[in-house]
């Protein structure tokens, strides 16, 4: 095989590689947002309890201030309570 050939050939094996391997991603993004789509919702006392989790943590990691964390709490609570 010349030089020539040989980096033909190995050109489109990487070729061919990325393109798998993009489809492969694709495939799995949707896989995941359809797990999500298709899951069940969460009841009203589940979303505030995870709420409620993730913003203390926050106040945890100093990226919001306690104070911050009760507003915004009771702002989500308003509007998922709102929705049950």
């Amino acid at each position: 095989m010349t030089h020539k050939a040989a980096r033909y050939v190995t050109r489109s094996t990487s070729a061919a590689a990325v393109t798998i391997a993009a489809a492969a991603s694709s495939v799995a993004a949707a896989a995941v947002a359809a797990s999500i789509i298709l899951s069940p919702v969460a009841d009203s006392s589940s979303r505030l309890e995870g709420v409620h989790a993730d913003l203390q943590r926050a106040v945890q990691l100093n990226q919001i201030t306690e104070d911050q964390a009760v507003r915004f709490e009771a702002k989500l609570a308003g509007r998922i309570l709102g929705e049950a």
